[in-house]
């Protein structure tokens, strides 16, 4: 019954507004299909060399970085709400578009532009979730709408799998749907709630002595802070690349079972996800929650590299997930402590370009270290990083959040 209560709890005092964010996520996500499937549908229908798929998969990646600076820079100078529209609306076409092109470079150049357009919508997503939560709410308001990137995510990939048997297209003009689905339901939401939110600043900004915030990009404990997420990105998007070619190829699992391990993946954060961060809200610190969280996770993938039987693969994808409950969304609320009141975008948007970077050395790496020395080096040596990673988590986080005071000059 504690624990009943508890994970209740969890979900107490959280705003309209966060709930609707996360529901627009859910929609958006839902369709979700493309990128797991991505490495295999270049493999298996296009015909790439696995090297050619990891380049190419790479500026998935570039666009995620160029897409997280611009949209974090956007975001502080038009608003969030607008950024996540226009991202939600462009996004239509650029997924109906993606298989028109059937060549390495063709394939390259629309996933760059698609990604650029989709991942400006994550820094105006974050600075949204700030905006409408409170602060003692923040983590698990984060958590929410990683619940329903989750639930999307499951509910995605075990349809994508059955999907992509049939036809490869169906999964982009599904993505394509619930983009525009997601991007309607936001702004007939939040197209009134953004006008009056705008107008309390405005007179907040009257009344009150404005404070000059240094950039991002000169926080040199936050660009530390940041390198680190990097490297924990590059073991952990092993998940959207690497590890798909190893379930096909190595485990000899067909497209069906991988979609249902992804499922079971998504289903199982949205299951505990929020009664996790409840848990370590309440008895771990920041500091000894990301330690925790980025040593299972380097472990979950390090464990493959001694038994690849279905039932390892489930442990294997249950402790991945449990890490990532316990590291994803408090990077967010880290950024967000560090952050002022007036670059919450650029700082959002500086830890995004740290997951994209991710995204454009992780697939590249990944495939080629499979290839030249096999997939069990590969998940020895991410287990190894991680466990580094997780130590320097334990030491940077409290040295990131003790005092940020000196980050902000009187104007």
């Amino acid at each position: 019954m504690k624990i009943i209560h508890l994970y209740t709890n969890s979900f107490k005092g959280l705003s309209q507004e966060s709930w609707m964010l996360a529901l627009v996520m859910l929609i958006n996500r839902a369709g979700s299909m493309v990128l797991p499937f991505l490495g295999v549908y270049m493999t298996d229908h296009l015909k790439f060399s696995i090297e050619n798929t990891g380049i190419v998969l790479s500026f998935f990646g570039i666009g995620s970085v160029i897409g997280s600076w611009l949209g974090g820079y956007i975001t502080d100078k038009i608003g969030e709400y607008k950024v996540q529209s226009i991202s939600l609306l462009l996004s239509v076409p650029l997924f109906c578009l993606i298989p028109v092109f059937k060549t390495e470079i063709g394939v390259a150049s629309i996933i760059l532009l698609q990604s650029i357009v989709s991942d400006a919508f994550r820094p105006a997503n974050s600075v949204a979730i700030t905006k409408y939560a409170k602060p003692e709410n923040i983590t698990r308001a984060f958590s929410l709408n990683r619940m329903a990137v989750n639930l999307g995510f499951s509910i995605g990939p075990a349809l994508g799998g059955i999907l992509s048997a049939i036809s490869y297209e169906f999964l982009f003009f599904s993505n394509a749907l619930a983009a525009l689905s997601a991007g309607i339901l936001y702004i007939i939401f939040f197209r009134k709630r953004n006008k009056i939110a705008r107008l309390k600043a405005r007179k907040v900004k009257e009344a009150v002595v404005i404070k000059k915030e240094n950039s991002p990009y000169r926080d040199g404990r936050f660009l530390v802070y940041c390198f680190f997420c990097m490297l924990f990105s590059i073991c952990f998007f092993q998940l959207f690349s690497t590890l798909t070619i190893f379930y096909k190829d190595t485990a000899k699992l067909s497209q069906q079972n991988i979609g249902y391990i992804l499922g079971y993946s998504g289903f199982l954060i949205v299951l505990l996800e929020m009664g996790f961060v409840q848990i370590a809200e309440k008895y771990f610190n920041l500091a000894v929650t990301m330690l925790l969280g980025t040593f299972i996770c380097g472990f979950s993938y390090a464990m493959m590299a001694f038994d690849y039987s279905i039932i390892t693969l489930v442990i294997s994808m249950t402790l991945l997930c449990i890490g990532e409950i316990w590291t994803l969304p408090f990077m967010s609320t880290i950024t967000a402590l560090r952050s002022g009141q007036n670059n919450k975008g650029a700082y959002m948007g500086l830890n995004g370009i740290s997951f994209s970077i991710a995204f454009i050395v992780t697939p590249y790496l990944g495939t080629l270290i499979a290839e030249k020395f096999g997939f069990n080096a590969l998940w020895i040596g991410t287990g190894i990083l991680a466990t580094i990673i997780a130590v320097a988590f334990y030491f940077i986080v409290p040295w990131l959040i003790k005092d940020k005071k000196d980050l902000e000059i009187e104007g």
